[in-house]
C-alpha cells in the first residue's frame, strides 16, 4: 500500500480512500438504489486491503451514507481517518441547497457526529462554496470546532484560489478536495500550484469521472434516478467523444495489464500536487479492481501520450451534484 501525509507532519493516508457517495442510495444527486449489505462488505474489503480513510458527506443519501459507515467501523475508529463535510442542507422534500451559514454548521457537525457514532471527525470540509454567506464567518466557526476538539483537520472542497486565500487569513487550510481526472483538468492552471506553494493537501475526487473513465461505462445500465442520467457528459453527443477517448486509452492500459479505470486513477496519482484520491465503490469487487491502481508507475512517455490525448477533449464540465 502507498501512503502520503495529508500535509507535512500530518496523518499518513493510503493513496486511495473509500468514496462513500454512491452507497448513500437515492437522493437528489444519487446513483439509484443501493444494497446496504453490499455497501458494508465493500467498506470491510477496503479496510482489509489497507485503505485507512473514508470520505463521505451528510447529503449522500441524506444521512444514510454516514450511518452505513458507522455500522461497519465502530470498533475500528481509532485506526480509521474519517472525512465528512458541511454546507449542503435539505428540506422535508429532500431538496438540497448550499448553505454555509454558521447557524447551520453547528447543527450539521452534531448530526454527523451522531450518525457516525463518534466524538470527533478527522477532516471536516466545506462541501461547496456558498455565495450567500461570507466565508470568513463560517471558517471562523470551523476553527472553533477544531479548538473544541470535535474536528482534527479542516478542509474545503470545490473552492477557488480566491476563496482559499480568504480562509487562510483566518486559519490554515489543511486540504482541498477538487474534481480531477483526464477530462477535468482545470485545476492544473492555478489551484494545484497554489496548493503546492502553501502546503495544502489535495484530495482529488472523481478520478474516473464518476464511472465514465472505467472503460465499462454503459448509459443503458443507469437507473432512472441516477444523477448521471440527465447530465450532458453522460449523454450524446458528448458521450461519443468520451467513449472514443477511452478506446484510445485501452492499448496504453493493456501495456501494464490494467483496465482503463486503473490507468485513469494511476494518472491522477502521478501528479506531484495530488496527495490522495477518493475512489468510490458500491461492492467488494469494485474495491478490488480499484486496488490495482496502486503500486505501479506509468512511464513518462506514456504520461505524455495520455496528456496529449486528454488535451484534445478538454472542456469545463463540472459535477451537477453534491
Amino acid at each position: 500500500m502507498e501512503f502520503r501525509e495529508l500535509k507535512p507532519g500530518g496523518p499518513k493516508l493510503s493513496r486511495i480512500g473509500f468514496g462513500a457517495w454512491a452507497i448513500g442510495g437515492p437522493w437528489q444527486f444519487g446513483w439509484g438504489p443501493s444494497d446496504d449489505a453490499q455497501s458494508r462488505q465493500a467498506i470491510e474489503t477496503a479496510l482489509a486491503a489497507g485503505i485507512n480513510w473514508i470520505d463521505t458527506a451528510p447529503a449522500y443519501g441524506l444521512g444514510h451514507s454516514e450511518k452505513i459507515i458507522s455500522e461497519v467501523v465502530h470498533d475500528q475508529r481509532e485506526n480509521l481517518f474519517i472525512a465528512t463535510k458541511a454546507g449542503l442542507i435539505w428540506d422535508d422534500q429532500g431538496t438540497v441547497e448550499r448553505n454555509l451559514h454558521p447557524l447551520h454548521l453547528r447543527r450539521e457537525l452534531e448530526d454527523s457526529l451522531r450518525r457516525l457514532n463518534t466524538d470527533y471527525i478527522d477532516l471536516y470540509q466545506f462541501h461547496w462554496p456558498d455565495k450567500a454567506h461570507p466565508v470568513e464567518k463560517s471558517w471562523e466557526l470551523m476553527a472553533q470546532f477544531k479548538a473544541e476538539g470535535k474536528v482534527r483537520f479542516l478542509g474545503v472542497s470545490n473552492f477557488t484560489v480566491e476563496l482559499m486565500e480568504r480562509c487562510q487569513k483566518i486559519h490554515p487550510i489543511d486540504s482541498l478536495q477538487p474534481p480531477y481526472n483526464l477530462v477535468q483538468r482545470e485545476i492544473e492552471a492555478e489551484i494545484l500550484p497554489y496548493c503546492l506553494a502553501h502546503q495544502i493537501g489535495v484530495i482529488g475526487y472523481s478520478p474516473m469521472q464518476s464511472g465514465l473513465l472505467t472503460g465499462r461505462f454503459d448509459r443503458n445500465r443507469l437507473a432512472p434516478d441516477d444523477w448521471r442520467y440527465g447530465h450532458p457528459m453522460y449523454n450524446y453527443p458528448l458521450l461519443s467523444m468520451f467513449l472514443e477517448f477511452i478506446e484510445e486509452l485501452r492499448p496504453i492500459a493493456a501495456k501494464y495489464n490494467k483496465t482503463v479505470g486503473q490507468l485513469a486513477i494511476r494518472w491522477v496519482l502521478s501528479h506531484s500536487a495530488i496527495t490522495v484520491a477518493i475512489v468510490g465503490a458500491r461492492n467488494s469487487e469494485q474495491v478490488k479492481q480499484n486496488m490495482n491502481a496502486l503500486d505501479w508507475v506509468i512511464d513518462p512517455s506514456d504520461l505524455q501520450q495520455i496528456a496529449q490525448l486528454s488535451a484534445k477533449i478538454q472542456q469545463p464540465p463540472r459535477h451537477a451534484k453534491s
